[in-house]
């Protein structure tokens, strides 16, 4: 993509520290140069405030539009019938591959030199959601049954997505993680297809498989032999927390959820309603998002600088907001981020 060439996409600063960390990236972006040209909308509590809706309709069709967001966190209205904003999106926009990059940026904390790639099916297994109660007696809600599942095109799908990220990024192994000794069909059938794509790079791409809880076990034993983890909805977002906490926490963490025909990117923490507009947010997963992002349209030169920067700020120059033991605010870990630009 040529460097001249402006690219419309849809920015939703979200809601509690969101307005503050998007602004942040924003500069950054704009002093490094990023071909952006937004659309910024609304959602969340800031779209029930402002259309009486948390996904406007302005707001979808911004998305469906541009093929490219950039998000701020969002919170789900409590109570309703509201359905979770962020899985309504990625089921409205087929967003089948959930990509969470883990690098120690943070020196001195108890892991050093992680890089681990988590790549997660996005769209079925138990977040389908298909739940429901049986009454028994009195108590119309004395069990609670929740049905999950996994299709073989869709694990086939995510599986070729993860080994296709680890050719293209130079990984060597991509670790199929799974539950099928207990959850035999539900799990068995990811298994059987991540083997499967497993021999088209055979020779190129090594690939191993772990259950689910042993992977938990060697990621805090003994985390620097995973490489790529690749793996189903639930045990996707579970472990992915566990690897940001490898790193320094979900204040470290970008997201991309990506699709055939959109992309969206975000910082995976929440709102932290309860230090917005303090002026004091950490905007480095959001920042590290758009570098993804950056990635994702061909300009890998911007998304280089923009890591080289990030590293600079904190690993050298020490600059931290206080959730990494730091004492800058917002403004002057953004200064400092737009200072380090190379």
């Amino acid at each position: 993509m040529s460097g001249g060439q402006r690219i419309a996409a849809t920015l939703i600063p979200g809601d509690g520290i969101g307005p503050e960390i998007t602004a942040s990236v924003v500069a950054v972006l704009d002093a490094l140069g990023a071909p952006f040209a937004w659309e910024e909308h609304v959602a969340g509590m800031a779209g029930i405030a402002a259309k009486g809706d948390p996904l406007p309709g302005a707001t979808l069709d911004s998305i469906a539009r541009t093929k490219l967001a950039l998000k701020g966190p969002l919170t789900t209205p409590v109570g309703g019938g509201f359905k979770s904003i962020n899985v309504t999106l990625r089921q409205k926009f087929s967003l089948y591959a959930n990509l969470r990059p883990a690098r120690t940026i943070l020196p001195g904390g108890r892991f050093e030199d992680i890089d681990i790639v988590l790549v997660r099916e996005n769209l079925e297994g138990f977040y389908a959601a298909m739940e429901h109660y049986m009454p028994i007696g009195d108590d119309p809600k004395a069990i609670a049954m929740s049905a999950g599942f996994n299709s073989r095109a869709e694990c086939r799908r995510i599986c070729e997505y993860a080994f296709e990220y680890a050719r293209k990024n130079g990984r060597k192994k991509v670790t199929l993680v799974h539950k099928a000794n207990i959850l035999k069909a539900l799990t068995g059938i990811f298994l059987e297809e991540g083997r499967e794509v497993a021999r088209k790079y055979a020779g190129e791409i090594e690939c191993n498989d772990r259950i689910v809880d042993a992977c938990a076990m060697q990621l805090v034993l003994d985390p620097w032999q995973y490489d790529v983890i690749v793996t189903t909805n639930l045990f996707g977002d579970i472990l992915s927390d566990l690897i940001a906490g490898l790193v320094g926490g979900l204040g470290m963490a970008p997201g991309a959820n990506i699709g055939p025909e959109a992309a969206i990117f975000e910082a995976v923490h929440g709102s932290a309603p309860d230090i917005a507009g303090k002026g004091i947010a950490n905007p480095l997963a959001l920042m590290m998002a758009a570098g993804l992002m950056l990635r994702h349209v061909g300009r890998h030169d911007l998304a280089d600088r923009l890591t080289a920067a990030i590293d600079k700020t904190v690993r050298v120059d020490a600059v931290r907001t206080g959730d990494l033991g730091g004492r800058a605010n917002t403004e002057g870990l953004t200064k400092a981020l737009i200072g380090n630009l190379a």
